[in-house]
């Protein structure tokens, strides 16, 4: 393939036009349902959409805001990279929605909560509630960061698109419609919004595909140079992408994503059903995968194109996340208006993301902790409190684009803060779900050394990177870039320092392992460290623990034995799972059960007469008031 030996071009009028129309129709979409559910005051319908969306928006709203700019960026770069065994996520991908639909989805849904947060509530105490909370923000508003700024700095710097333009135009949209039109115009906007990818993702696919001379050349360019060598099975931790740390560590990390994440289970408590919810996922797991396929080939398509000319050793582009851009910029220059669909696409990707991020920090900040301050506001107040919390968070995710920055490549980044914060969260949730025997103790000091383990590990892998050799990048050519002189010897692989600079004993062993095991650590210490605790402090005997509330491992691997399943319920008798919440409340009598749920949220057990549960109201599942 012959590359063009001047710079690609940049935007034209109808690129700017074509990427004018996602926030237009986005925008739109907002308007839309602030207009339609005006006559809606209450808050059940801005938080969860009334509890009445279907599986099909859900699914495509869930693809849409977790496979966001990072995968149609920095994907792609990965594959050019690394190869394409970025493929073995798929493994990861159906584990983590098989153990969500099963394991956390029924346990959250059958609960009524709103907050994903309220169940460590239910489940242990205040104290691990408000932990994880603060946790959650912090995660979110830092991952976001990342989400906005870095496909904004790829596309400034290869299109002329205007920086700080496009940061600041994502949060005014997102923010606008997150807060006209609540949760179902974040859904049905990221349904348009995947659409929009997918068309992005096909007029590179195709384009490229004849650009290196169809896909049979594009194959064995690739094999020639290692790009489908896609199962290696070292088991060494350390190295960066191997079969074990995408199947394995990929599992935990977007488990701590997918299955204990509020901006998840905040959508799949919207489904009218705990059958819709799971179908949802299900559906869901298709659309990742077609997602992850597409970010695959884009990948080989460039490295074939770029086979003999590595554009990033050539000095053409600055970073790896900008070969994308510079490869859609120069297959697709001359076809006005196809760059801006790219552009689109990569920004459908981040305005899914962003989106569901403000929806579900407003929803978690006003339910942990606004409601717990001011119990008694009415709808309305509710319903204007929670958007003027998404207008600050949306400032927040927008202004913490500047932290991105130092934050490296983006999928690398993405997921370290995922793996960092989540594999605490998912082990903290898996101790009061699978072990009915865990106590409050076990949970808080479970939860503080894994968030102590992990950040030790990923902050000291952020001071001091990895060495090459564990990431182990393939080999790029610059032989045939036409305009480099003759007497330039052609880069033979990825630049990086031939060495490093002083390193701690650490530096090699712990702070290398590979950043997909970050979320593990965080996981097994948290797991361990609770139990162990719990052990020492005394075991919760099960009588106060709601069966709602857990899904115990006992059950599921001692079922041939009462014995072990007492052990695990810390010796009081396995519980039969109900179906519905029961709670009793003299606003609510004769009411059937499954009705009372819809409508009382949270159950304690402190205050009911004759060991009753008592109910309060939740913002989410709340009667109509007008009153302040």
């Amino acid at each position: 393939m012959t590359v063009s030996e001047s710079p690609v071009g940049t935007f034209v009028t109808w690129d700017y036009v074509v990427f004018a129309l996602l926030f237009v129709v986005s925008s739109g979409i907002g308007v839309f349902f602030a207009i339609k559910e005006r006559n809606a005051v209450s808050s059940k319908d801005f938080l969860v959409g009334g509890r009445q969306m279907t599986c099909v928006p859900v699914a495509l709203s869930l693809t849409a805001s977790f496979m966001s700019a990072v995968t149609v960026l920095g994907a792609p770069a990965d594959v050019y990279r690394f190869g394409a065994s970025y493929i073995l996520y798929a493994i990861a991908y159906t584990f983590v929605v098989v153990v969500t639909a099963e394991l956390f989805v029924p346990v959250f849904y059958a609960s009524g909560i709103t907050s994903t947060y309220e169940y460590l509530e239910l489940r242990f105490c205040r104290s691990v509630r408000v932990m994880s909370t603060l946790l959650y923000l912090v995660q979110t508003i830092l991952y976001t960061g990342v989400v906005v700024y870095a496909p904004a700095l790829a596309l400034n710097q290869v299109t002329g698109f205007n920086l700080w333009g496009s940061i600041v135009a994502t949060g005014i949209v997102c923010t606008f419609y997150c807060t006209l039109g609540g949760l179902k115009a974040v859904v049905w906007t990221d349904a348009f919004q995947m659409v929009v990818m997918v068309m992005g993702f096909l007029s590179v696919l195709i384009q490229g595909a004849q650009s290196v001379g169809g896909v049979e050349a594009m194959w064995s360019k690739a094999q020639a140079g290692g790009r489908l060598d896609v199962f290696d099975f070292d088991p060494n931790p350390l190295r960066r992408h191997t079969f074990w740390t995408l199947s394995i560590g990929g599992t935990f990390t977007w488990l701590g994503i997918y299955g204990v994440n509020q901006s998840v289970i905040q959508r799949c408590i919207s489904c009218k059903t705990q059958t819709h919810a799971r179908l949802a996922l299900y559906l869901n797991l298709l659309g990742l995968v077609v997602i992850l396929c597409c970010a695959v080939f884009c990948g080989l398509i460039m490295y074939a194109f770029y086979a003999d000319c590595d554009p990033w050793s050539a000095g053409r582009v600055s970073a790896p996340d900008q070969l994308m851009p510079y490869f859609v910029m120069e297959i697709l220059g001359e076809f006005p208006g196809l760059p801006g669909l790219f552009v689109a696409c990569a920004f459908s990707g981040t305005l899914s993301t962003v989106a569901a991020s403000i929806n579900a920090l407003a929803t978690v900040t006003y339910e942990d902790f606004v409601k717990h301050c001011w119990a008694n506001l009415s709808n309305t107040a509710t319903t204007w409190t929670i958007k003027g919390l998404c207008v600050i968070f949306g400032i927040a995710c927008t202004s913490m684009a500047v932290v991105a920055s130092y934050m490296g490549g983006i999928v690398q980044a993405a997921l370290s803060i995922h793996g960092m914060c989540g594999g605490p969260m998912l082990g903290m949730f898996s101790l009061g779900i699978l072990f009915p025997c865990a106590n409050s103790k076990g949970a808080i000091g479970g939860f503080i050394a894994g968030i102590a383990v992990a950040f030790w590990a990923g902050i000291g892998a952020f001071i001091y990177p990895a060495p090459p050799f564990n990431s182990r990048p393939l080999p790029l050519i610059t032989d045939g870039c036409p305009w480099l002189n003759s007497s330039i010897t052609p880069a033979t692989d990825t630049p990086f320092l031939t060495s490093l600079p002083p390193r701690p004993p650490l530096a090699d062993s712990w702070y290398s392992l590979s950043y997909l095991y970050l979320s593990a650590v965080g996981f097994i210490t948290t797991l361990s460290v609770g139990l162990l605790i719990t052990s020492l402090t005394g075991f919760n005997k099960g009588n106060n623990v709601d069966p709602l509330l857990v899904r115990p491992v006992g059950n599921l691997f001692c079922f041939w034995s009462e014995r072990g399943k007492q052990m695990c319920w810390g010796g009081a008798e396995a519980k039969p799972r109900e179906q519905e919440p029961k709670c009793t409340d003299p606003k609510d009598e004769g009411q059937s059960s499954k009705a009372m749920g819809e409508e009382w949220l949270e159950t304690t057990r402190t205050g009911a007469p004759d060991g009753e549960e008592k109910c309060y109201s939740n913002a989410g599942f709340v009667s109509e008031t007008h009153s302040f």
